[in-house]
């Protein structure tokens, strides 16, 4: 039996609906492989991933799934230009230390990207730091200061001028209003730096 894209989070049903069938995916941070393994199945999708969780790389192999076990930092290098169609990173531009390096490396080995992260400026967010004066805890930023993956403070508005910064282009964009790791959500169409929780992005080379 096929999966349902609504088995997916509601991120990676955005990002599965804009893969086109037949193409060439690489997974960056891929996790358990369920984004993979339902482009794979459904769309015929020509799947490789990168992860560095041991555990998360032998639950993406059972799935049938081919996936190396790495920091996706260094292993992009060993990919040659346009070796793929997209290059995906779902919520893991926050942890990452060189997000500028690690983009132009995407876009180097993928004809087009896709970012997904959860936004720092969210309504909740801005309302706990104004009230309590911490470091916010969300649904979507589950973690307490001194125990958090997350290195980077992200917001819609700080993606937009760090593409024209780094000189990528944001070909699409989804605001969306969901939990962490849930299935269901809303697109934001108004407001959206204000009341999305997270964004999805699809970006590409800047055209010369």
């Amino acid at each position: 039996m096929k999966p349902r894209d609504d088995e997916l989070r509601f991120d990676l049903q955005i990002i599965a609906s804009w893969i086109e069938p037949g193409s060439k995916v690489l997974g960056l941070g891929c996790g358990e492989g369920d984004l993979l393994h339902f482009l794979k199945k459904n769309k015929q999708v020509t799947c490789t991933g990168i992860e560095l969780n041991e555990d998360k790389v032998a639950k993406c192999i059972e799935k049938g799934l081919t996936v190396l076990q790495g920091d996706i930092n260094e292993e992009v290098l060993d990919y040659p230009d346009d070796a793929f169609d997209y290059v995906i990173l779902s919520q893991t531009l926050q942890q990452i230390y060189e997000p500028g390096e690690l983009l132009r490396s995407m876009l180097r080995i993928g004809k087009r990207g896709v970012v997904s992260f959860p936004s720092f400026s969210h309504w909740r967010v801005r309302l706990q730091l104004l009230t309590t004066g911490r470091a916010p805890i969300t649904k979507q930023l589950p973690y307490d200061w001194h125990d958090t993956p997350n290195i980077r403070v992200i917001a819609l508005k700080d993606f937009r001028r760090f593409s024209r910064e780094t000189g990528f282009s944001i070909l699409r964009e989804v605001a969306i209003n969901t939990d962490y790791h849930e299935k269901s959500g809303n697109i934001i169409k108004l407001f959206a730096n204000l009341r999305a929780t997270y964004g999805v992005f699809l970006i590409g080379k800047r055209k010369q």
